[in-house]
């Protein structure tokens, strides 16, 4: 064979060798990748009205990132509060079986058991920052986890309010003693504390809550914060916006997963619904923190009273607040162990932020209120 030759032979074998490897590399990958994305359809419940895009959005959020990053291969519909189950009955359906998951709020289940409260908020306890840190840094979703698996639940968390108001009030609240007799539509484990100052909380879906405050069945309502409550119309029917919610601090929804559901799916669309998850639970933070300035401003303006519950309130709730966690702790050891893991967090974040977020942010506010900024 001429040297000629001998290069045109390597030239020819080592393209074909190169395709050859390439086709090798390529038959077994295609159906692998099929193999580990299966199509399903599942359903997904909300707790809350569609009116309401921050909460309700932050489940078509999920649903859109899961389809998008399985090419169209798991489909969720997700379904408002009241249209498969009701908004309070969303954990139960999971449980049973009767949907494959759910958006909700996992404190509106603390009748249960009040170890259901802690993974959403409870009075005096984290700030969303600190939440997360819990969650995703501490340890927290695993440990929420091992108690709601005597559900039959697998639970991630699903957005965030940050802290939230105080609600609307028809009349002030200026004492300890303004609690006793008033009805109020609270949600979680606020309404239990409420109860020892003498109020009478309400549980009432979101959608019902206007309807009750403008007929007087209720004398107040707490929902979320100005761009979500200027939605519901609260400040037509009642004057007082107090604040700060002392009883949700933060507030983090959770996605509830049917525990045989999660358990039998493919280790990728595990992997998925986290990513997904999590991108619903920092895009729900990010819309309330753009959209209540502008709101609270509106409502001012359209006539709301803007009220702080004074340190003598505050003090009364936080004592009351202790010595329920006193007796719970006592008495509940799924909460002791959930309840203590949280303080610990509590104590520990509330040290550092005094000297960083709260001295910045506290010079920034004044330089706000002097129209600097």
């Amino acid at each position: 064979m001429t040297t000629l030759d001998r290069r045109k032979f390597l030239k020819v074998a080592g393209a074909g060798g190169a395709a050859t490897a390439v086709a090798a590399c390529d038959q077994p990958t295609a159906p692998a990748v099929h193999e580990a994305m299966p199509n399903l359809s599942w359903r997904m419940t909300s707790s809350f009205p569609k009116s309401l895009d921050t909460i309700y959005g932050a489940a078509e959020t999920f649903a859109r990132v899961v389809r998008e990053m399985t090419d169209g291969r798991f489909q969720i519909q997700v379904f408002a509060g009241g249209e498969l189950v009701g908004g309070l009955q969303a954990a139960d359906s999971v449980t049973d079986g009767t949907v494959e998951m759910a958006h909700t709020a996992s404190y509106y289940y603390w009748g249960k058991d009040p170890t259901f409260a802690i993974p959403t908020c409870i009075p005096f306890g984290l700030n969303c920052r600190m939440q997360n840190a819990w969650m995703y840094d501490g340890g927290g979703i695993d440990l929420v986890n091992k108690f709601y698996a005597g559900y039959n639940i697998y639970g991630l968390p699903g957005g965030n309010t940050g802290a939230q108001m105080g609600g609307w009030f028809r009349r002030e609240i200026n004492a300890a003693e303004d609690w006793k007799g008033l009805k109020i539509r609270i949600a979680g484990f606020g309404g239990a504390i409420l109860s020892r100052l003498g109020a009478v909380p309400q549980q009432i879906a979101g959608g019902d809550i206007y309807p009750a405050l403008e007929k007087g069945t209720i004398d107040a309502a707490e929902w979320v914060g100005p761009y979500d409550d200027e939605k519901l119309g609260f400040h037509r029917v009642a004057r007082y916006y107090y604040y700060p919610g002392w009883w949700e601090g933060q507030a983090m929804l959770h996605f509830f997963i049917n525990l045989e559901k999660w358990n039998s799916l493919p280790k990728a669309y595990q992997a998925i619904i986290r990513a997904a998850a999590k991108t619903a639970d920092t895009t729900m933070m990010a819309g309330y923190d753009m959209q209540n300035p502008g709101a609270i401003r509106r409502l001012a303006r359209a006539g709301a009273i803007l009220r702080p519950f004074s340190e003598e309130v505050l003090d009364a709730c936080f004592k009351a607040s202790n010595d329920a966690y006193a007796e719970l702790t006592a008495n509940n050891a799924n909460f002791k162990t959930i309840y203590e893991a949280m303080t610990a967090v509590r104590a520990e974040g509330y040290l550092w932020f005094q000297l960083s977020e709260q001295t910045m942010d506290t010079y920034m506010m004044i330089q706000q209120r002097k129209d600097a900024l």
